[in-house]
């Protein structure tokens, strides 16, 4: 029985919970049908005001042309004048026509049609919309008015007795300063059996009552809510400001914990390109760039919403969105406006790229005695290259010169003049030395290796540029002299006839007249045989090059094939006549040496002479006179 009892109570229940369901669907459809009902006559009245609306125009135009007409007739015109106020009670009579027909439109409406209601903060209709101005339907109207009103209740600065009615043209406007609150039309004033003027005065003064209410109602708790929004956010950015620099912390102390498992030196056979330090102060650098940059971020997203809080500091935060905004949108702009340019800079750089690769081969070519031009010699290769490719990179430079950005600017030909005039007053020596370097390279008169002589300094060419040349002397000194120097002056090649004839050592001897020139040619010529580097064929030779009031000067010449070794030929050389003359007796004697033979040491080192050699005694010779 119990059973039964609840199994009936569950079917009640569920019946009427059926029921009220269904009553409450059947409600919900007759809501939004009705609402459907209402704006279909509403459109469909609007489209029938519509075209009244535009017959209206159409007869005020011809209304103004018709009274400008009249205006101009003469008193004796009484028939055309007859005729022109003929016409204007005519379009007199049909405004008088249109205006009852729209209000029977209107009356038959009042019964079925209801208005969209503009509601105030507080949520109480303020009073209804019914009818259309040009594209705005009376729901946007109403929405619109809404949003305005609104906006005049959050105004903290709001002076309500400056919401004003104004007429307009064919309207009674309700405006606060430059704002048009709402429109007072024709048909608004005809719903409201009203005149324009008096409906649109008594809407301001609903409005400015709803104004005074709201901001009554909700002045003071609205401002301790704004205050506690405002602490708020500061509060929560406060927040992640710590939780930001204690997870920096945390992530610090990870890093350095861990840094040897994970960095490691960057190397690349027996060169090392960074250390794992230099890594940790790179990975250290990003991570505080990062941090700062969330730090920015944040900043930029609490300031907008701290000033959008109150209405007062709302321009304060759309200004500071554009000042930090509008840079990055102009250059996102000016980056895709420049892409088309870009891509033409492109191409003629990857154009010119592969041309010179071309004309680098060519002459590589040259270089390596592959390709022989007449009259082109193969160390020419290299430097006409350097010259070919500057020239085309500045004709590559030409081409692109028109794609930069602001290549047109006053200010760009400004900057570039001023560089002009700064390289041409500073680098006059820099071009002199430049154009040196140039011909000195199709001159050639050394290459590198070479033992040369410039002015005073002797040495090996280590280096040619097209501004200096650097020679190495034998005291591994380097020194660099510039190319206009080298032009200037005389150049001494030791090395360029070295191989083929071999290059002549000489030096000079001077002895005196009583040793006969014979011993002394064979003297030198035995001693240039003794040292080393010196050629045997062609044989050594001796010139006779002075007989002066003293001595006779000696000069041995010998051939060599090692151009880069003279100061160590010269010093065996020295060292070999030396010993050679002391072998032979031969004493080498300075230019005004005057030597007493009676009862002095002969200038031959002791080591070339005989063991029982003594020194002379003093010969005097006296002579008696005969008296005596």
């Amino acid at each position: 029985m119990r059973r039964y009892t609840r199994l009936l109570l569950l079917t009640l229940l569920l019946l009427c919970n059926y029921t009220l369901k269904s009553q409450s669907d059947s409600t919900a459809v007759d809501t939004i049908d009705k609402d459907s009902v209402n704006t279909e006559l509403l459109n469909d009245y609007n489209r029938r005001i519509a075209e009244i609306e535009l017959q209206r125009v159409e007869d005020s135009i011809k209304k103004a042309t018709l009274e400008s007409q009249l205006n101009a007739l003469k008193t004796t015109d009484n028939i055309q004048k007859e005729e022109l106020l003929l016409q204007l009670k005519t379009i007199e009579d049909n405004n008088t026509s249109r205006l009852a027909n729209k209000k029977a439109r209107i009356d038959s409406l009042r019964k079925t049609a209801s208005g969209f209601p503009v509601i105030s903060s507080l949520g109480d209709t303020l009073f209804l919309i019914y009818s259309k101005i040009g594209a705005s339907t009376p729901q946007e109207r109403a929405l619109s008015i809404e949003k305005k009103i609104k906006i005049l209740e959050d105004d903290d600065f709001l002076k309500i007795d400056s919401i004003a009615v104004v007429k307009s043209e064919n309207t009674f406007d309700i405006v606060y300063g430059d704002t048009i609150i709402m429109s007072i039309s024709e048909s608004d004033a005809i719903w409201y059996d009203q005149s324009m003027q008096a409906l649109a005065t008594e809407f301001q003064g609903i409005i400015k009552a709803s104004i005074t209410e709201v901001r009554k109602e909700s002045g003071i708790f609205k401002i301790l809510m704004r205050i506690g929004l405002v602490v708020l956010v500061i509060g929560l950015a406060w927040l992640i400001f710590i939780l930001i620099g204690k997870g920096y912390n945390k992530l610090l102390a990870n890093i350095h914990r861990t840094k040897d498992n994970w960095l490691k030196n960057l190397t690349y056979k027996d060169y090392t390109f960074l250390t794992s330090d230099q890594e940790l102060q790179v990975v250290l650098f990003l991570f505080n760039i990062l941090r700062w940059f969330v730090y920015a971020l944040l900043l930029y997203i609490s300031l907008p919403i701290i000033f959008s809080i109150f209405p007062f500091s709302r321009t304060w935060a759309d200004t500071l969105f554009q000042l930090i905004w509008s840079p990055f949108k102009g250059g996102a702009i000016a980056i895709w406006q420049y892409l088309p340019n870009l891509i033409s800079i492109l191409v003629i750089y990857f154009v010119m790229k592969y041309c010179i690769k071309f004309v680098r081969y060519i002459f590589s070519e040259i270089e390596a005695e592959k390709l022989k031009l007449s009259g082109f010699h193969a160390d020419w290769a290299m430097p006409t290259f350097s010259i070919v490719r500057f020239l085309l990179y500045a004709f590559m430079f030409v081409l692109i010169f028109p794609y930069l950005p602001g290549s047109d600017s006053d200010v760009f030909k400004g900057v570039s003049v001023f560089i002009g005039v700064l390289f041409s007053l500073g680098s006059s020596t820099a071009i002199a030395n430049m154009v040196a370097g140039l011909v000195i390279t199709y001159m050639r008169p050394f290459k590198i290796g070479d033992r040369i002589k410039i002015g005073d300094v002797t040495g090996d060419v280590v280096e040619k540029t097209l501004l200096v040349t650097r020679v190495k002397t034998t005291k591994n000194e380097v020194i660099t002299i510039p190319n206009s120097s080298v032009l200037s002056g005389n150049t001494t090649n030791y090395t360029s006839e070295t191989l083929e004839r071999g290059l002549i050592i000489h030096t000079t001897v001077t002895i005196g007249y009583d040793v006969p020139w014979i011993d002394v040619h064979k003297a030198l010529i035995d001693a240039a045989l003794r040292t080393d580097l010196l050629l045997k064929d062609p044989a050594p030779f001796v010139l006779q090059t002075s007989l002066e009031d003293f001595y006779v000067a000696y000069q041995i010449n010998a051939h060599t094939k090692t151009a880069g070794k003279q100061a160590l030929i010269y010093s065996n050389l020295h060292q070999n006549i030396q010993d050679v003359f002391n072998e032979r007796g031969i004493e080498i004697l300075s230019p005004h040496y005057r030597a007493a033979r009676d009862g002095n040491m002969t200038t031959t080192p002791a080591n070339y002479l005989p063991k029982d050699y003594k020194a002379p005694s003093f010969s005097v010779k006296v002579e008696k006179d005969k008296n005596d």
